[in-house]
Parts: structure tokens; C-alpha cells; sequence
């Protein structure tokens, strides 16, 4: 198969304690999201896309929540480690849309740093990293300012 396609979502909540991880860069905000590694939602929906795009299960598969060597680890690793996956397969980003739920912190000022880093490690350009921010106009968790959310859609293409 030349093209694979992958779609993931992820959402943590708010706590106050942690520092707030999106896209790989650190955004100061008075709380960060609740997880056992990093909880940067953003990097975690693009890895199971990757991941699912490829039929090789899930985040929890490769990284249990169980497993103290992932406590507090940088979700960027993770991400590096499904990168080689994907690469031993034979597979490259052709391009990946992600979209991100959130009432606070506002993103757009962030959005030219994640994409870059996010396209470094999937080791493609930033033109091929598309970051849309809404929120949900105080429709549930998100609205209310209490979660945040990402989708990750992801095109593969064999080398």
C-alpha cells in the first residue's frame, strides 16, 4: 500500500501544578494538563495517528500509563520513538492536520513555533503541519475552560 491514512483525538483536563506542554514547546499558563507523562495532547494525537495510520495500535500499546519509566516523560520522545516505527516501515509524513479545543490559553502566537517543531521531528517541512485553534463557545469541558482538546489527521506515503 503506497498512502495511509491516520486519525486520532486526544483530551486531558486542566490542573493547576503542571506546566502546560502543546506541540512540543512549553506555553506558560497558569494551569497544565493532568497525565502520566507530559499530557501535551497535541503531540499525543499526532503519534496514534501515525500509529493507527500504520495498524499499530495505540499510545498505550507502546507507552502504558502502568509503566513508571513513562511518569512525567516528555511526550516529544514519544513521538520521536513512533517517527523510528513509522520510518522502519518504509513510511513519511506527507502531511498532517491537526486541530486544537481550547477556551484559554489562546494559541495563534504559538502556532509557527509548534509547527516547526512538530515538522522537525516528523522530519518534514512546515508547510506540511497545518495547526487550526477554535474553541467551543462555552459548549462543555472545552467551553468552559476545563479541558483541552486535539484531532490529528495524517497522510503516510511509502518511500
Amino acid at each position: 500500500m503506497k498512502f495511509r491514512i491516520g486519525f486520532s483525538e486526544d483530551i486531558h483536563q486542566f490542573k493547576e501544578g503542571r506546566k502546560l506542554y502543546l506541540g512540543g514547546i512549553y506555553i506558560p499558563n497558569e494551569v497544565g494538563l493532568d497525565g502520566h507523562s507530559d499530557a501535551d495532547v497535541i503531540i499525543h494525537a499526532v503519534a496514534e495517528s501515525i500509529l493507527g495510520a500504520l495498524a499499530l495500535g495505540d499510545l498505550g500499546t507502546f507507552f502504558p500509563d502502568t509503566d513508571i519509566k513513562y511518569e512525567g516523560i516528555s511526550s516529544v520522545l514519544l513521538l520521536q520513538q513512533v517517527v523510528m516505527e513509522m520510518q522502519k516501515l518504509g513510511y513519511q509524513v506527507n502531511n498532517i492536520s491537526i486541530q486544537v479545543a481550547t477556551k484559554h490559553p489562546h494559541l495563534n502566537k504559538y502556532i509557527p513555533l509548534m509547527r516547526a517543531k512538530i515538522a522537525s521531528i516528523l522530519k518534514t517541512e512546515d508547510e506540511n503541519v497545518a495547526i487550526n485553534a477554535m474553541t467551543y463557545n462555552l459548549v462543555d469541558s472545552i467551553g468552559e475552560g476545563k479541558a483541552l482538546k486535539a484531532a490529528s489527521t495524517v497522510l503516510l506515503w511509502k518511500k
